[in-house]
Order: C-alpha cells, then sequence, then structure tokens
C-alpha cells in the first residue's frame, strides 16, 4: 500500500490530476488497458464549467452544475479515486508529492484546467471576483441578492446605484454570457421582487479590451451579439481597458469611471502552476510546454492535457490551442490512444484538434452558433446551445433537472431558489477573502 492507501500494483501505473474535462475522458478511455488509473483531485466531483454563470445569477442550483466523481468510474475496476492537492513533482524518482501523501507514478498526467487571470494587476485581483469554481458561483449569487436586499434600505439613489451597477470584464464567451444573465435580473427579477427599487438604478456593463466581443467568431456573429445584449439594456464598452479597481470605483483606460461594488472578471483564464516542473518550460500564463503527444518538454512520462498544456503544432493557433473543454476532451482521447499504442510497440499519434464550433448563449431566445460553415443566431442558436449543453451534462439526474429548470424559467420567467445561504460579506473584498479561505 501507498501512503494514499492505493493498492500496490503489477501493472503500469497512470496517475491522472485533475477530474475535469480531459482527465475524466483519459481515464475513461484507459478502462480496457493493463493499467492502474488513479485519479486525484482537490474536489471529488466533476465541475460542468460552461453553466457555472447559471448559479451565480440563480439559474440553476450547485448540484445540477457536479457530478460525483466516484459515480462516473463506479464500474471502472482499474481506477482508483483520491481527494488531495498535488503539493509537487520529484520527477527523477517518478514521485508526486500531495497533501496527504507521496504517490509513484509510471506515467504522469496533470490536467489540472486553469484559473482566473488577472495579468499581474493585484489591486484588482484583491477587490474583483472571478469564476472558476462552484465555491465562487454560490458566493457570487449570495452576494448579489444581498446587494438587492440592502439596496432596499437606502432611500438615496447615488448610494443605490453602486451596489446595483454590475460590471463584467472580458468580451468572451463567459462574459457575455454573464452580461446577458444580469440583464435579465434586471429585466424579469427586479420589477417582481423589489418593486420599489427603480429599474433604472441597476445597470449592466460589458467592458472588453480588443474591438469587438468574442473574438474567435466572425465579425458578423460579435456584430449582432452586441446589438443583443444592447437591446438587453447592457451597456458595451469596446476597446476599453481596466486600469484599476479600489472596491468602490473602476477606473477605465479612457479615463471614465464608474462606481461599483461589483466587478466580476473574465478577462482571462492561466494555466495552475505545478511546482518542480522546471521554470524555462513553464510560460508566464502557467501554461507547460508540450510536444504533438502532450510530453512535457524533456519528459518521456509526464503529460499536461488541456488548459495547463501550451501545444504549439497547428498554424490555425500559432499561441497555443485555445482553453477550452473540446481541446481538453480531445487531448485526453489521444492520449489515452498514444498510451496504448506504447504498450503495443506502435508509433505514437501526433494530437490535431478538430474544432466543433463555438457557441454563447446571450439571454432568452437569443444566443449565436457556429460550427461546421454554419452562422446561427437569435432563437435558432438558442435551441442548439440547449442541446449541445444538456447532452453534455453529466448523469440523467442533472439533465433531467436542468432541462425542467429552463422549461420552468422560460414559460413563468422565473429564477431558481434566489436565497442566501451564507451570510454575504460587506463588500467584495471580504467576499474574495471569505473564497480564498
Amino acid at each position: 500500500m501507498s501512503q494514499l492507501n492505493i493498492p500496490d500494483t503489477n501493472n503500469p501505473r497512470v496517475v491522472i490530476v485533475g477530474g475535469g474535462f480531459g482527465g475524466i475522458n483519459l481515464a475513461k478511455h484507459l478502462k480496457h488497458l493493463p493499467v492502474q488509473v488513479v485519479l486525484l483531485d482537490r474536489n471529488n466531483y466533476h465541475l460542468f464549467q460552461p453553466l457555472l454563470y447559471q448559479v451565480s445569477t440563480a439559474g440553476l442550483e450547485p448540484d445540477s452544475i457536479a457530478f460525483p466523481l466516484r459515480g462516473i468510474f463506479r464500474k471502472q475496476k482499474n481506477l482508483e479515486f483520491r481527494m488531495a492537492e498535488v503539493t509537487g513533482v520529484r520527477p527523477q524518482d517518478n514521485t508526486l508529492e500531495t497533501g496527504i501523501g507521496d504517490l509513484h507514478y509510471d506515467y504522469l498526467v496533470f490536467a489540472t484546467g486553469s484559473n482566473t487571470n488577472f495579468f499581474g494587476n493585484k489591486t484588482i485581483e484583491a477587490n474583483a471576483i472571478g469564476m472558476k469554481s462552484l465555491i465562487e458561483a454560490v458566493q457570487i449569487r449570495n452576494y448579489v441578492v444581498k446587494q438587492f436586499e440592502e439596496s432596499l434600505l437606502l432611500t438615496d439613489p447615488e448610494l443605490i446605484k453602486p451596489k446595483l451597477n454590475f460590471v463584467m470584464v472580458g468580451g468572451g464567451p463567459t462574459g457575455v454570457e454573464l452580461a446577458g444573465a444580469f440583464a435579465e435580473l434586471r429585466k424579469y427579477i427586479l420589477p417582481k421582487d423589489y418593486p420599489s427599487i427603480p429599474q433604472n438604478l441597476m445597470n449592466v456593463y460589458l467592458i472588453e479590451a480588443g474591438p469587438r466581443l468574442l473574438a474567435s467568431f466572425s465579425d458578423q456573429t460579435s456584430e449582432k451579439t452586441v446589438k443583443a445584449l444592447e437591446e438587453l439594456g447592457v451597456r458595451v464598452m469596446l476597446s476599453t481597458g481596466v486600469k484599476e479597481y479600489d472596491g468602490e470605483v473602476v477606473t477605465l483606460s479612457t479615463g471614465e469611471q464608474i462606481k461599483t461594488q461589483s466587478l466580476l472578471w473574465s478577462a482571462g483564464v492561466k494555466g495552475v502552476p505545478v511546482t518542480g516542473i522546471a521554470p524555462d518550460i513553464t510560460l508566464p500564463n502557467g501554461r507547460i510546454l508540450v510536444n504533438e503527444f502532450n510530453q512535457v518538454k524533456g519528459f518521456e512520462n509526464i503529460y499536461a492535457i488541456g488548459d495547463i498544456a501550451q501545444m504549439t503544432n497547428d498554424s490555425r493557433f500559432p499561441k497555443g490551442y485555445p482553453m477550452v473543454a473540446q481541446v481538453a476532451i480531445q487531448q485526453g482521447v489521444n492520449l489515452a490512444a498514444n498510451i496504448k499504442n506504447e504498450f503495443q510497440k506502435k508509433p505514437l499519434k501526433a494530437f490535431h484538434y478538430k474544432d466543433l464550433g463555438s457557441m454563447a448563449t446571450i439571454g432568452r431566445n437569443r444566443a449565436v452558433a457556429e460550427f461546421a460553415g454554419i452562422k446561427l443566431s437569435g432563437f435558432p442558436a438558442w435551441v442548439v446551445w440547449m442541446i449541445v449543453h444538456l447532452m453534455s451534462l453529466l448523469g440523467f439526474r442533472n439533465k433531467l433537472v436542468v432541462f425542467i429548470n429552463w422549461f420552468y424559467r422560460y414559460f413563468t420567467f422565473e429564477r431558481g431558489t434566489r436565497i442566501i445561504i451564507k451570510r454575504g460579506a460587506a463588500n467584495i473584498v471580504k467576499l474574495r477573502q471569505t473564497i480564498v479561505s
């Protein structure tokens, strides 16, 4: 037995760090190989991050988008799961260090995903909040509802506005979806739950440093997205950066200032660094340099897949593959095939990303989607978006709950249970400290 109470084995041991899209798809495809798979994650569940924003805006309950890892692999006899946090790696003796003990490996795969990237701005990092975890999403929901409740206690509009000015930074799919969801809170929920608060006191801003939203989409789709958001009442600000945020005032690159107690940051992500991997193969954004087989540079039995991996073998993506779920899923499947090829003394297969398309929802009956040369917007794209996300969710119960939730919301214009589960912090600084602790 190892210190993690993992049975000894005569088969090669494949240790996978991370239970995200890449990690679980790799583990699944190792099911019938003569290996012992050890999956490690700091949480005991797989999180469906594309719907995280709906938890933060009271659209879905947290357990609707999380599925226990043990439930996924209940029938996989060659897999052991342990809830553990990795603290480092010693490649010279094939040992992984965790908070609950060391573990020997024959193959080591980092699938640790990504975290919010504040691009070195410590002031913004201290006062804004990202949305990469279930805890953060629930805390955002608590905080937003609390802002509404506290606004009822005020009579001066100038004191209410900072509480109800919600600023989203980053014009990618997450920023667009967050802005649309908050705009729908303003349109459908505020008048019903808080009729004494004038609707015009709540404002939703979407700030993007680049010249257009959804940079990976076509110009036409980007323009339609801006128009749809503005129809919902979102104030879209393009070619505008955020210079400072002190928890009360956002200072923009244009010199304009917005009074707000709520800055939600979705302007970028970075890989989660790994102690023991040489700094010269780790980029400033935390991604690890890998070859076309996902082998970490300088190692034959250490791999990285998904957001953490920096692979530049495709001229379409000179800065590395996008940090999206499909890349992680496909790399996990390809790596499993290569481990099998290695056992059978066959040549390894280089990874090539098959872009299945992109989509983003903006709000009720509003979405954009591009796939297979097809561009959709409005209601058809919204239906496609719902179908794809429902099919991608793990577990029949989760699929059913989310479908019923969406169906109910569509006809009632309601949101989920808007309750404060845990007493919220007085401001975003304390909120962030709560999450970190």
